[in-house]
This record gives C-alpha cells, sequence and structure tokens, in this order.
C-alpha cells in the first residue's frame, strides 16, 4: 500500500496511525477529522475541563505528532465513500488511498434545548454556560451524564438528574451494582428521579416531565448515548448495521477498509470505550497491511468514571449473579465479580483499584 486514509482524528484515529507507522508502514497517510484541534483527550471533559482545573489535554505531543509524517486535514468532514479507494470531503475534494481506516466515532444524541457532551467546543460552551447558572438539568444518569451533573456539584450548582430507567447504569452493570452507583448523586446533594422519561426542554432551560412534573434548571444537559456516525457511508460500498460491520479483526467487507473504535460494530459488538478504541486501533491496522484478518480483537471492555470523588471501574459482562467479594456497597469501597457457571466472567469496584486490579489480571 502507498496511501492510507484514516476518517477521524480522534483517539482511535491518532492510535491507528501510530499503529501503522509502528507496524512498518512508511507510505503516505492521511487523517481527516471534522475538528479543528489535533487529537485530544475526552474523559477530562466532563471532569476537570468543568471545573476550570485543565484545559485541552492532547493526545500526543507535537514531536510525536510530527514524527507520523502524516497529512492531517483538520476542520473537514466526510461526505461520501465514492468507492473502496476514494472518500469525498466537505470542502469539495477527495482523497484517494489503498487503504482506509473508518474512525469517525459517535454523535451524541440530542433534545432539543439542551447542551451536549462530546467534542472540546461542546465542552468550552458547557463551561460557559455553567459559571452563570444555578440550577442544572441533567438528563440520563449513565457514566457521561453522572460524570457532568459530579462536576456540576462541585462547582456548587444545584443538580437533577432525569434518569428514563428505574435504575441508572443497569445496561451496563446490572441493577444492583447499577443502584450502588445512582446512590452516590443523594450522597452528595444531587436529587436522582428515575423511571420516568422526558416530555420536553423549555427554552429557558426547565424540564418537562412525562407525569406532568417540572425539573427546575437553567442549564440542561442531556446524556443520553450516542449513535455511530456513519451517515457519510449511506449508500456505499461498506456494510452498516448499528455502525460499520467488520469481523473481530475490524475487517470490513472491503478488504482494504477497516474500522476502529465507537464507529466499529465488531463481531456483533459497538464498544465505546476509551481502550477499546486503542486495542481495536493495534489490530485492525495490522489486518489491513496484511490484507486479510491474520489477529482479532479480544479486550474486555474496560471503563471507568470519576464521580463525586469516587473512581468506578468495570470489565468484562454483567450477569444477574454478583457476589461483592471485598469491601461493602454502604461504605461505597468495593469490589464485585459477575459470575456465568464457575466462572469470573466481569469485575466491578468503587474505590478499590488495588484489588480491581490484581483479579482483572486473572480474568478470561
Amino acid at each position: 500500500m502507498k496511501t492510507i486514509a484514516i476518517i477521524g482524528a480522534s483517539l482511535a484515529g491518532l492510535r491507528s496511525a501510530q499503529a501503522l507507522r509502528q507496524q512498518g508502514f512508511d507510505g503516505r497517510l492521511v487523517v481527516v477529522g471534522d475538528e479543528i484541534h489535533l487529537p485530544y483527550d475526552r474523559p477530562p471533559l466532563s471532569k476537570d475541563f468543568l471545573l476550570g482545573k485543565v484545559e485541552a489535554v492532547p493526545l500526543a505531543d507535537q514531536e510525536d505528532i510530527d514524527a507520523l509524517g502524516a497529512q492531517w486535514r483538520l476542520g473537514v468532514r466526510a461526505t461520501g465513500l465514492l468507492s473502496t479507494g476514494e472518500v469525498a470531503l466537505s470542502d469539495d475534494s477527495t482523497v484517494e488511498a489503498d487503504g482506509i481506516v473508518i474512525a469517525t466515532g459517535g454523535l451524541p444524541r440530542t433534545i432539543p434545548g439542551t447542551h451536549v457532551l462530546r467534542t472540546l467546543d461542546d465542552a468550552v460552551k458547557l463551561r460557559e454556560a455553567f459559571g452563570t447558572a444555578q440550577h442544572v438539568g441533567v438528563i440520563g444518569a449513565g457514566f457521561i451524564g453522572a460524570e457532568i451533573a459530579s462536576s456540576a456539584r462541585a462547582l456548587g450548582k444545584d443538580v437533577t438528574v432525569v434518569e428514563a430507567l428505574p435504575t441508572p447504569l443497569t445496561r451496563v452493570l446490572g441493577a444492583e451494582m447499577g443502584a450502588a452507583c445512582g446512590h452516590l448523586h443523594g450522597d452528595h446533594g444531587s436529587t436522582l428521579i428515575t423511571g420516568i422519561n422526558v416530555d420536553s426542554v423549555n427554552v429557558d432551560g426547565g424540564i418537562n416531565l412525562a407525569d406532568g412534573r417540572q425539573v427546575n434548571a437553567d442549564v440542561v444537559v442531556a446524556g443520553i448515548g450516542t449513535r455511530p456516525a456513519t451517515d457519510w457511508l449511506a449508500g456505499g460500498p461498506v456494510r452498516l448495521d448499528n455502525g460499520v460491520l467488520c469481523d473481530a479483526g475490524g475487517v470490513t467487507n472491503v478488504k482494504n477498509i477497516v474500522a476502529v473504535g465507537d464507529v466499529a460494530n465488531c463481531a456483533g459488538h459497538r464498544a465505546e470505550h476509551w481502550t477499546s478504541a486503542t486495542e481495536q486501533a493495534q489490530v485492525a491496522t495490522r489486518n489491513l497491511l496484511a490484507g486479510e484478518t491474520v489477529t482479532t480483537h479480544t479486550g474486555g471492555g474496560y471503563v471507568w468514571s470519576d464521580q463525586y470523588g469516587v473512581r468506578i471501574q468495570f470489565i468484562g459482562r454483567a450477569t444477574r449473579d454478583v457476589r461483592v467479594e471485598d469491601g461493602s456497597i454502604e461504605d461505597r469501597k468495593f469490589v464485585a465479580t459477575y459470575r456465568d457457571g464457575d466462572g469470573v466472567v466481569g469485575i466491578v469496584a468503587m474505590s478499590n483499584a488495588r484489588l480491581f486490579t490484581r483479579l482483572r489480571r486473572n480474568l478470561k
């Protein structure tokens, strides 16, 4: 291959570029990103960035960026895959390549009248809005919603979190562990309302619930998940279904096109995790250079979240058979395992990183 185009310039895109160089690709490398910024770390945006403790955190310093020898096309988005080797861009130009890495990530699901937090520009707008707000409403009690609520409380705001499910994070952690995370809101003075949908959001920020109640809020943030950024691929040669369909090695139905990160539906599973994007990049680029699937991604889907001064860690998958191995839920410091038969298939911890790490080494 003489030219490889990476479509997406965030974590998955940068790690793909780095992996290609590490694996010996010395040809032309073009990285296309719809943001004007060089790759930055997203997790701090909902925490220390909102608190004003840090600005954008680069994922690589300028020396490392320069060492890639890549052509960066920033502030330009992909608008179509014209063929298996040509990508149309929003500035009416095209990029021709022998291989393509799709790393366009996800787009936040939105509700009219709300803020979202996905990009650096989103975070700048939200931080400015928090500056004058007294009451903050958060729709969605998943990891991102909880982190935003935690930051708002740290800033002294009155916070109300609205979650449609009866228990937060049930789909990720199961009901018991999701409830344990949900208790953190009340512990720190936030109000958590569960089991109710949002009807609408007022222009001035108030939230109207489906049961007729109203939530007072100067600023409302929607943390209700993302959808894969695949609109630009519609009608093209790559198969789509809840993301870019690919095998466990990130290889699509077109052998010279691979997908990594949030946009990739690998072997029926789409992982929206920081670590998955990094691990998938190593695997998918190796397969791209090989011209076939020679290796697969078998990572356990590690995710962490910092909320109200508590670190929550999770890896693997949740089952109904969950057992607290150390500590107690009431103390908000514990490690629990999820079991399937006699085997441990998942681990969750709250403020117990040492034991979590030890148990993680033995997780299959």
